[in-house]
């Protein structure tokens, strides 16, 4: 423990909300209920916005960086096709193996209920805890930090994009948040949704927010990183003894000048050297020129 309290120099990517695509082309039983609005959605609009030539340029200036660990927070699909699942479980492979890269799923993964099993049995090399194994919340330790992720992903009715944790991940959340820092590690909360009460728009929103902001006051974490809004944002949540800040990313395939940001990821510096944590945000991402570049810097 005091070695980790002593010293920490970590670098952690953060990306989200890739929509691999295109979708392949799906047959006429895959396409019943909720997926076939999902799939004119993609046909007539996500596909315009996610250009996958941008996402590799993204993990591309990510391998550039070198960071010690990546962390993927869902949406890696569109509307949770097996064949969607098995193209995005290559793609994950190829940014970095299970050791160092984590996974959280999004709602568009667990598009529909009978896909549920299939992305925790395909992305479980990803979301393995040291704790309990397979499934969620996990605890992965490296290098002084505590990554903790979390499981918002459930299947929704058409027109709907919320998320929930439900009480047995908040019990075992605040679980692994005390366990940690009785252990000096720095705790890094990793979800698919904005997990603050007004973070998404009417049906969009984490269920159980206000339950989430109860357990950061009495527990507290270092940094909360999330995806889902596809927009770059700055919360900040009260903890027993000092504000969480709640971080949000752009998607990491937009086109840039669509409906939302460009295509971007952060960058997090997490630093401890015998005194107080230091985290700076770099946020990497497309610029004016279509080119991958450092667009703002911000210490937490």
């Amino acid at each position: 423990m005091e070695g980790h309290e002593a010293f920490l120099n970590f670098r952690l990517a953060h990306l989200s909300d890739a929509h691999i695509g295109p979708i392949p082309r799906p047959n006429l039983a895959e396409l019943l209920g909720k997926r076939v609005t999902g799939y004119v959605n993609w046909l007539y609009k996500r596909a315009e916005q996610h250009d996958m030539g941008v996402l590799a340029k993204i993990v591309a200036d990510i391998r550039a960086q070198a960071p010690d660990h990546v962390v993927m927070t869902g949406d890696i699909v569109n509307i949770g096709l097996p064949g969607e699942i098995a193209l995005a479980k290559d793609w994950l492979a190829s940014l970095g193996a299970p050791s160092e890269v984590s996974f959280t799923p999004g709602n568009h993964d667990v598009y529909v209920a009978s896909v549920t099993d299939l992305v925790h049995e395909t992305f479980a090399p990803w979301t393995t805890s040291e704790t309990t194994g397979a499934g969620f919340p996990y605890l992965r330790r490296r290098g002084g930090i505590a990554l903790i992720g979390l499981d918002t992903g459930v299947p929704t009715a058409p027109f709907v994009a919320s998320g929930r944790l439900g009480e047995a991940q908040r019990k075992a959340l605040a679980e692994l948040l005390d366990g940690a820092k009785a252990e000096g590690l720095a705790r890094v909360v990793c979800l698919h949704h904005p997990p603050h009460v007004g973070g998404a728009r009417l049906l969009r929103g984490l269920e159980d927010a206000t339950e989430f902001e109860s357990v950061i006051a009495r527990h507290g974490a270092e940094l909360i990183v999330h995806g889902h809004n596809h927009k770059p944002s700055l919360h900040r949540l009260p903890g027993p003894n000092a504000a969480a800040p709640v971080v949000g990313v752009a998607s990491a395939s937009a086109r840039p000048g669509g409906h939302y940001p460009g295509a971007a990821y952060n960058l997090y510096e997490i630093k401890r050297d015998g005194g107080g944590l230091r985290i700076v945000l770099r946020r990497r991402g497309l610029n004016d020129a279509g080119e991958i570049a450092e667009l703002e810097s911000v210490q937490l």
